[in-house]
C-alpha cells in the first residue's frame, strides 16, 4: 500500500447541482469519510461560494476540475482554485510539462500544502476509445507514460484506475499519490465506469485515495453507506 496522505482513504463525491442536498450529504457522511469531492457539475452549477461552503464543513476537499488549457490560463485557474481552500485539485497530464508546472507553481504559491494531481486516462475509456482519439494503446501503457510526465513535472500524484496501481507503484515509488475513481462496492451498479474495483481491492492494491460517488451519495442513507464501506476497510486493516 502506498504512503497514506489521509487517515481515511474514502473521498465521497458530491456531484449534484443541489447545494442544500450536497451540504446535507456532506454533513451526514463526514464522520465516516476522509474527504469530499466536488466535480464539474457542482462547480459550474453552483460556483466558487458553494465550494467554500463545502470546505467550511471541515473535511479535506478534492476539486475535480481537470484543468487543460495553455499554461498561463491554467496557472490563473489554479491560483483561484487554491484560494477557495481545496486540499487537492487536478489537471490533465496531456496538457504537457509546461502546463503541469504552471499549475504546480501557481497552486503552491497560494497554499504550499495543496496537492496537485494529474488525470491520465479517464476510467470511462477503453483501448478502442484510445484508437479513436489518436492515443497509443493499451490504456495501461498510456497511463504510465502520462504518470511519469506528471512526476517529472512536480505533481504529487495522479488519478488512475485501480487496475493501473501496480505498474505505477513499481515505476514511480510509494510516495507518489494514487487517487482512484471507479470504485464500486461489490454488487453496485457500474454505470459508465468500465475499469473498476471494490474499495477493499483498491486499498489492498495500494490506492491512497478512493473516490466513491453514487454508492454513497445516491444511497437512501448516505451516512450509513459511507460507514459500511469505512467499517469494511477498518476490519481488514
Amino acid at each position: 500500500m502506498g504512503a497514506a496522505r489521509f487517515q481515511n482513504p474514502i473521498f465521497a463525491a458530491l456531484d449534484t447541482p443541489d447545494l442544500p442536498r450536497a451540504l446535507e450529504i456532506a454533513k451526514s457522511i463526514q464522520p465516516h469519510v476522509g474527504g469530499l469531492k466536488v466535480g464539474l457539475e457542482f462547480i459550474t452549477a453552483l460556483g466558487p461560494d458553494a465550494v467554500r461552503q463545502i470546505v467550511a464543513i471541515g473535511a479535506p476537499v478534492f476539486a475535480d476540475v481537470k484543468f487543460h488549457d495553455i499554461p498561463n490560463t491554467v496557472a490563473g485557474a489554479s491560483k483561484a482554485l487554491a484560494k477557495l481552500g481545496a486540499s487537492i485539485f487536478n489537471v490533465h497530464c496531456s496538457g504537457g510539462e509546461a502546463m503541469l508546472r504552471a499549475a504546480v507553481d501557481a497552486g503552491r504559491g497560494v497554499d504550499p500544502n495543496v496537492k496537485i494531481i494529474g488525470v491520465t486516462v479517464l476510467t470511462s475509456l477503453e483501448d478502442s476509445d484510445l484508437d479513436a482519439v489518436g492515443q497509443k494503446k493499451p490504456a495501461r501503457d498510456q497511463v504510465l507514460r502520462l504518470a511519469e510526465l506528471a512526476k517529472k513535472s512536480g505533481l504529487d500524484g495522479v488519478v488512475c484506475s485501480a487496475h493501473e496501481i501496480g505498474p505505477l507503484r513499481k515505476a514511480l515509488g510509494s510516495d507518489f499519490m494514487l487517487v482512484t475513481p471507479g470504485i464500486r462496492p461489490a454488487g453496485a451498479d457500474l454505470a459508465d465506469q468500465k475499469r473498476v474495483m471494490t474499495p477493499l481491492e483498491a486499498v489492498t492494491a495500494g490506492a491512497d485515495i478512493l473516490v466513491i460517488g453514487r454508492p454513497i451519495a445516491a444511497a437512501k442513507d448516505p451516512g450509513a453507506a459511507a460507514k459500511a464501506i469505512a467499517d469494511e476497510l477498518k476490519a481488514s486493516a
